[in-house]
């Protein structure tokens, strides 16, 4: 419905559009996201509100997406990212949230640009919601922000960003990437080296080029280069690397956590990996081959730093959860590969039936798991606990207490 400030009516009548960012077809294919579905806009700061149609007898916990996409593709209105089955079915308000991508969002600290830029947009949706939730049944002293991938880093980045204070109370970090979270100047200044030819003057088309050239050039760095952008460490909002660590201790206590990672995050990736796909296939050797690659990766990009992150949180003095999610292991090559966990948040059947991700699943595992994992989700950010120390979703998931 349209709304209207002081000065003008705002049109509130559209999904958001997404930040303009380069296709990733093979991404696309295994989402089972068509390419044209979001237009794609530099003017895509946008937030949008799922809740329930009955009238609330208290306000309700309020939920804040934060999609993921390694900080340059993904858009919070994507349709994958269907908020009403968790809306509706755990009575909580749904806001997601669309941000700044790439060298519009996560590149600075050369020729003067400012850095951070798309984590300060997520700052500002949730000083929105701070000061206008409650309009929509939402609580406000009750916000839990739950992101995946670039999403859950992006979370782990708001808890030590100065100025969110207060804008959020709980956090649900789901497959982030932590363990390469470290020792990215040199990376960053390379890459900040090849962006500096932008020119004011430049179209969004002549960004995007350049901004390939720019992940080209990250991707020279190791891992850590599978994911050239993301928030820069002494550019504000955030500290100094070297004080990062300290200021996650300092905020425990103000915000509970729930981290966790899938069992075969990386086995995702092999996709976009040729040379190891095609020793991933062969008779005998490729299935060992995989297993060990997957294992290995899997361990270093996210479970060693995200058991190590919930460990200092909950040491610190914070309330800590973490789980290991096991759905579709065993497959043949996917596994509980990355990303697994959105059609169990997300959607239902319909949403994700294309998606070559759960092509192999069964269509009733996906209904009744989602249902599962949804109510863990919304439990949590109701009162900030799972019910004992340790429990598990037969088949999904295991969880316990940092």
């Amino acid at each position: 419905m349209p709304l209207e400030d002081s000065n003008h009516p705002i049109d509130a009548t559209d999904f958001a559009p997404a930040c303009p960012q380069l296709p990733v077809p093979e991404l696309d294919a295994l989402l089972g996201i068509q390419s044209s579905t979001l237009p794609y806009d530099e003017d895509c700061l946008k937030l949008s509100i799922a809740m329930p149609a009955e009238q609330p007898t208290k306000k309700r916990p309020v939920m804040v997406w934060i999609h993921g996409g390694s900080y340059v593709v993904g858009a919070g209105d994507s349709p994958i990212f269907d908020t009403r089955p968790l809306c509706i079915e755990q009575d909580v308000v749904v806001v997601s949230v669309t941000y700044r991508l790439g060298l519009l969002g996560f590149l600075g600290g050369y020729r003067d640009r400012p850095a951070n830029l798309g984590l300060l947009d997520i700052i500002e949706a949730l000083r929105w919601v701070q000061k206008n939730i409650s309009v929509f049944g939402g609580d406000a002293d009750n916000v839990t922000l739950f992101g995946e991938s670039a999403g859950g880093d992006a979370i782990a980045h708001l808890m030590i960003s100065e100025g969110t204070e207060g804008l959020f109370h709980k956090a649900i970090i789901q497959s982030a990437p932590l363990g390469i979270r470290s020792d990215r100047r040199a990376m960053s200044e390379a890459m900040g080296k090849v962006a500096s030819s932008i020119d004011e003057t430049d179209s969004i088309d002549d960004l995007l080029k350049t901004q390939q050239k720019v992940i080209l050039t990250g991707n020279k760095f190791g891992l850590k280069g599978g994911m050239p952008f993301s928030p820069q460490y002494g550019h504000y909002p955030l500290p100094d690397e070297a004080r990062a660590e300290a200021v996650w201790e300092k905020r425990a206590k103000e915000i509970d956590v729930l981290i966790g990672y899938n069992k075969e995050e990386t086995a995702l990736f092999i996709y976009a990996m040729p040379t190891i796909l095609k020793i991933s296939k062969l008779p005998l050797i490729g299935p060992l081959f995989k297993s060990a690659i997957v294992k290995r990766t899997t361990a270093k990009v996210y479970s060693d730093a995200i058991v190590e992150f919930a460990k200092r949180h909950s040491k610190a003095g914070g309330n800590a959860y973490r789980y290991h999610l096991t759905w579709g292991e065993n497959r043949d090559f996917l596994g509980a590969c990355h990303t697994i966990d959105l059609p169990l948040l997300f959607g239902n059947w319909d949403t994700w039936k294309n998606a070559r991700l759960i092509e192999d699943l069964p269509k009733e595992e996906l209904i009744q798991n989602g249902k599962k994992v949804r109510h863990m989700w919304a439990s949590f950010a109701r009162s900030g606990k799972l019910d004992g120390i340790s429990g598990t979703i037969p088949d999904v998931l295991t969880w316990t207490q940092a």
